[in-house]
């Protein structure tokens, strides 16, 4: 059974008219469903034929997560709502979906969806343009990390065909918060609820697979990165985007212990109930490349000049190094 069939694509809108994806079993890893398009709005219940377990799919949001790592998960997600809560995230308003990554209509993250913007770009001109190019059709990209979806509306918008992966699904940040861009896609992109260690697609579909700021909250890089080059088609490519990289370990320690620091203060818990890895270094990619037979190549984009003035500003402070953003991308099995 193929994981993906792609009948028809409009090429004057850049739109996906009828995509199906296969979905597995949470519990069996047996085929569930396919995302056909009354499944990506629409509620429900299926049933796997191998193991009678049951997955409920809610406003086209597919719930793959075992009851146990719902458990799990669920002080994480708490915490974290809570947190992007009071930052601001989100938005009543459409229009405020509508313009990510390249206009905060909020205000309250200005900066960081600049830089989601440069990322975007960078992404769209080195590894999307050209991995389309070669393979001489729309891509089927796994977007993990998606948030609120506004990287998968960026890329459908561009006739490609994404599947939105998060853990959040409420309507503001989570994947919940993506039927805003449904007047302009139809049908909307599939979104599933699942962690990345436990990828309920199966192997070698996707042509590309993109970390969307996401990769850090692993909890064991190599475990989350062989699951995402077990869905990698044989010359697709795994992308690290907008995940903090210091050149030493000793420079993300002390930006974890900063960090729940700072919550503590702020909110009262430090937000560590996952242990999440928080960040990169050359000795941790090294390693994941050795481990993967993958070769990184590194993109640094342009953020700007106050950005590109932060290590000097924190050196000539007696501050620890900040960190850095850079695109990480290797092909699989190439």
């Amino acid at each position: 059974m193929t994981a993906a069939h792609v009948e028809v694509l409009d090429g004057a809108e850049g739109v996906c008219r009828n995509w199906e994806v296969t979905l597995l079993c949470w519990q069996c890893g047996a085929p569930l469903a396919e995302l056909t398009p009354d499944t990506r709005t629409g509620s429900g219940i299926r049933t796997c034929q191998r193991c009678k377990m049951t997955t409920r799919y809610r406003n086209g949001i597919w719930r793959a997560l075992s009851p146990d790592r719902v458990d799990h998960f669920r002080k994480f997600i708490a915490e974290y709502e809570l947190i992007r809560a009071a930052e601001g995230r989100g938005s009543a308003q459409p229009e405020y979906y509508l313009n990510l990554p390249f206009k905060d209509m909020s205000g309250r993250n200005s900066d960081q969806w600049a830089i989601r913007a440069r990322t975007f770009r960078a992404m769209q001109r080195s590894i999307v343009a050209p991995l389309a190019l070669r393979a001489g059709c729309a891509l089927r990209i796994l977007d993990l990390g998606a948030g609120n979806g506004w990287l998968s509306y960026r890329l459908a918008l561009q006739g490609h065909f994404p599947i939105a992966v998060d853990l959040l699904t409420n309507d503001r940040d989570g994947l919940g918060a993506a039927v805003h861009y449904n007047a302009h896609i139809h049908p909307l992109f599939p979104r599933v609820q699942a962690e990345l260690d436990r990828l309920p697609f199966v192997s070698s579909v996707f042509d590309l697979v993109i970390f969307n700021a996401s990769f850090h909250y692993s909890v064991n890089y190599e475990r989350t990165l062989a699951e995402a080059v077990r869905c990698t088609c044989p010359g697709g490519s795994v992308v690290i985007a907008d995940t903090p990289w210091y050149a030493k370990e000793e420079s993300g320690r002390r930006m974890v212990e900063e960090k729940h620091k700072r919550f503590f203060a702020t909110y009262g818990f430090a937000s560590d109930s996952i242990a999440s890895l928080e960040y990169l270094t050359p000795t941790r990619l090294q390693r994941l490349g050795n481990a993967f037979n993958l070769g990184w190549r590194s993109i640094s984009p342009f953020y700007g000049i106050r950005w590109a003035l932060r290590p000097l500003r924190a050196k000539l402070a007696g501050n620890r190094p900040p960190s850095q953003f850079r695109i990480y991308e290797a092909r699989v099995g190439a």
